[in-house]
């Protein structure tokens, strides 16, 4: 799914010292009905490093992909009665959207794997590895292209 953060997520520990953050993404419904558009609002809970990661690159409003499980509990509250949540375990956190949008790199280049960092797929002629290059103060790097990488249009991306 892609949306955005309707509030900073927040981390929490807990009482063994796991990371768990819980934050809700609202996403747009492709088929609008008559008043404007229609979103989804869904609760997301990460865990360890994925929870980490979430809170340290996204706040409210970021655009975020996220992929994950679909999981559904149920307790009895305080008061007695039976309640139910259904939300989505993450197993996948990607930025989406404009370098400005996203905090940082190009749209969908760098994303969080179980905590690890890993980026996109890119072709042959690359430029040099992202640890040569300068970073700004986000961590990311802008590629530039010269001439005998062939131009931006020749990505496959």
């Amino acid at each position: 799914m892609v949306g955005r953060l309707t509030a900073d997520p927040e981390l929490r520990q807990t009482p063994q010292g796991t990371s768990v953050a819980r934050f809700t993404v609202a996403v747009d419904r492709r088929f609008r009905r008559e008043g404007g558009q229609q979103a989804d609002f869904i609760t997301c809970v990460a865990w360890r490093q994925q929870a980490e990661f979430v809170c340290r690159y996204f706040n409210k409003g970021k655009l975020i992909g996220i992929e994950g499980q679909i999981q559904s509990r149920s307790w009895d509250g305080q008061d007695g009665k039976r309640q139910y949540a259904t939300e989505v375990v993450i197993d996948n956190v990607e930025f989406v959207g404009s370098k400005n949008e996203s905090g940082g790199g190009s749209q969908g280049a760098y994303q969080s794997n179980f905590g690890g960092y890993q980026s996109a797929p890119t072709p042959q002629s690359a430029p040099a590895p992202m640890a040569q290059q300068p970073m700004d103060d986000s961590g990311f790097v802008d590629l530039e292209f010269s001439d005998d990488m062939g131009s931006e249009d020749d990505l496959p991306f």
